[in-house]
Parts: structure tokens; C-alpha cells; sequence
């Protein structure tokens, strides 16, 4: 049955959120944690500037797309890829800084918002993920002193605020699409992401996966764990030659036997293609009819080429995620009621305690 247009405001419910259906999520996660099997599975590539398709066509593609594994790769999607570019080298300016001044932008805790350095422990493993990360949430970076100086890293700050902005633009596109197959208002999501609120919690992250020496490459250990987002949408830029991005739907997950291996399916990083997938939030608003999709990063293999060109030092990797997350005081309501309503204050702030130390 197709959910009801939400037009009028969201319904103000209290504060404190249902542990059950969050608790039942992070339970599921933990039993991801294996190393799987190899599978292969095409990935749908879609052009959002086809000339050839009509509006109702890309729905219907990314429609089908989301809705069979929660992940597909979009290309005519008007992000520059000099812009990307630009964002990478920055990037790796920043994570190339001294540890002292990274840790002086260190995220305070619940905030999801700032430096971290291996604190990421994900449920799926019990083991921190091998990375370092820096979070933009805009309506935090002043009030929290969390923006590098321009003494520390010249243009570090103007280039993250109008990537973020890119993205935004990206996601509310794809979002919206989403809204108009599931019956709501186009601007149902626009509305609940709103950059211009104090409450406004989307986050660009930038990632710096450590490079590793050969020797030390130890079994159960992950680049990023297997976990399935937190959010409405995902959207993730990875860079040519850097590989390790693996997914698994979230169908097949859900519905295997818990001893069961999960068959994990790599995703190459292609220049100009955006990588999206489905969040939890999202799959809470539509039903379940588009799953949040399950992925991981895996440690680079020792047979894989090394930019380095040291067979024993297996090399660093990049990639820029944005997470599209609604705004803090919005409701995420299940229209049949299958999940409890919640705030996305409450969800983000459950899940991030189950997946940071400290």
C-alpha cells in the first residue's frame, strides 16, 4: 500500500525514544561480522542527465535500484570532478597535518562532529576500524571551534562548505525522488534537512583508511566494519585505485540464517560516479520497502598493486561520505507502524553510542 502524503508538519512526540526497534537493529548488526564469501552482483549505474529519459524514467530506475539492494552509483549528477578532486587533495592535506593540531579539533563527545582517530568500534566486530576521520556538520563547526585555521591549512574550510553544499543539492534530488514513489510531498525531505536550522545534523565526512605494513594484517580486522548507516542517504565519492568498498543487500542479510556466510560483493571506485546507498532512517519512513544496505570496507589484500611501490607497506586509502541525516527535532515516523516513531536526535544519538568509545 502506498504511505500517505505527509504534508502538514511533523508531530511533536516526546523526546525520549523506544530503545526496542533501535536495540533489535544493533542486535541484527552484530552478526555481520564475518569474513563471507565473494559474490558477484552488477551494481546499477544510472544517469541522471540521460537525455533520453524522462523524470518519471529516473524515479522508476532509482526506484527499482534502492529498492533491490539499497545501493546503486549515479553519473550525470553535476558535481565537477575538478571540485572532487579539490576536496581530495584537501583531504589529504589535512590528515597529513601533526597529530597535535588534529587533536585540537578532536569531536567532543555526542556531538559526531570533528577529528577522531581509530574510536570507532563497530558492533558487527568488536574491533576498532582501521581509520582516521574528519565530520563536518555545519551548524556545529562555529559554535564548537571545530574549522582548522587558515594558518593550519589554507582553503581547508571553504572547500568542505561548498562541497557539503554540492552534496546537499545532490541528496535533496535523489531524496526527493524517493518521496514522489513513496506518495509524499516532493519537498517531504527538503524540508526535514534543512541547512539553515540550528537543528540541522547532516554530516560531510572526509576519511583517511591508514596505510598498513603487510606483517601486521591480522584476521577479524577491518578497515570499517560491516554496518549498515545511520541516516536518510548516503552519498560517497572513493577514489580511482583505492579499493576495498564491499557490500552486501540488505535483503539477503536479513533473511539469512545467522551461521550463514554473507556474500559480499566489491564496489570499484570509478572517476565521476557517485556511490549511494539507503540508510536506516529511510528504511524506517518507507516501510521497509527500501533496505538499508549492509557494507564494509575490507584491509587491503597483499597481492593488490601499491602506489608506494614497497611490497611490504600496503597503502592508505581515501574516500568523502555525506550523510544525509534528517534534523534533530524531526520525527521519523513509520506510516503503517511498524517502527516506532522517534526523533532523529535520539536514533543518531543511540546509534553513535553503540558505535564510538567514550
Amino acid at each position: 500500500m502506498t504511505p500517505p502524503v505527509h504534508a502538514s508538519p511533523t508531530p511533536v512526540v516526546p523526546t525520549a525514544a523506544p530503545l526496542g526497534s533501535v536495540e533489535s537493529e544493533l542486535a541484527r548488526e552484530r552478526t555481520f561480522g564475518g569474513e563471507g564469501v565473494a559474490v558477484h552482483r552488477d551494481i546499477r549505474v544510472i544517469d541522471l542527465d540521460d537525455p533520453d529519459a524522462t523524470h518519471a524514467d529516473i524515479d522508476d530506475a532509482l526506484w527499482s535500484a534502492a529498492a533491490e539492494t539499497g545501493f546503486f552509483q549515479v553519473v550525470g549528477h553535476g558535481i565537477p570532478q575538478a571540485d572532487i578532486d579539490a576536496v581530495f587533495d584537501a583531504t589529504a592535506r589535512f590528515f597529513a597535518l601533526p597529530t597535535e593540531v588534529k587533536e585540537r579539533r578532536s569531536m567532543p563527545a555526542r556531538t559526531n562532529s570533528g577529528w577522531e582517530f581509530k574510536s570507532q568500534k563497530r558492533p558487527s566486530t568488536g574491533t576498532y576500524d582501521h581509520k582516521e576521520t574528519f565530520q563536518v556538520t555545519i551548524s556545529r563547526m562555529d559554535e564548537l571551534d571545530l574549522w582548522p585555521t587558515e594558518d593550519e591549512i589554507a582553503g581547508f574550510r571553504s572547500t568542505l562548505e561548498s562541497f557539503e553544499a554540492a552534496n546537499r543539492s545532490l541528496a535533496m534530488r535523489l531524496l526527493s525522488s524517493f518521496a514522489r514513489k513513496l506518495g509524499f510531498a516532493d519537498d517531504f525531505f527538503t524540508e526535514r534537512h534543512d541547512p539553515t536550522s540550528p537543528e540541522y545534523q547532516s554530516t560531510l565526512r572526509i576519511l583517511h583508511y591508514l596505510p598498513m605494513l603487510v606483517a601486521d594484517l591480522r584476521p577479524g580486522e577491518w578497515r570499517a566494519g560491516a554496518h549498515t548507516d545511520y541516516d536518510c542517504l548516503t552519498l560517497l565519492h572513493q577514489r580511482e585505485g583505492q579499493r576495498g568498498l564491499q557490500l552486501c543487500p540488505g535483503a539477503e542479510a536479513a533473511g539469512r540464517a545467522d551461521d550463514a556466510p554473507l556474500g559480499w560483493t566489491d564496489v570499484e571506485p570509478t572517476a565521476g560516479t557517485v556511490t549511494c546507498n539507503i540508510g536506516d532512517m529511510l528504511m524506517r519512513w518507507s516501510d521497509d520497502q527500501l533496505p538499508s544496505t549492509l557494507h564494509r570496507v575490507r584491509m587491503p589484500r597483499p597481492d593488490e598493486v601499491v602506489a608506494s611501490g614497497d611490497p611490504h607497506l600496503l597503502d592508505a586509502r581515501y574516500s568523502i561520505a555525506y550523510f544525509a541525516q534528517a534534523d534533530r527535532d524531526v520525527v521519523i515516523e513509520s506510516p503503517s507502524g511498524r517502527h516506532a516513531p522517534i526523533t532523529a536526535a535520539d536514533y543518531l544519538q543511540q546509534r553513535i553510542a553503540a558505535n564510538f568509545a567514550g
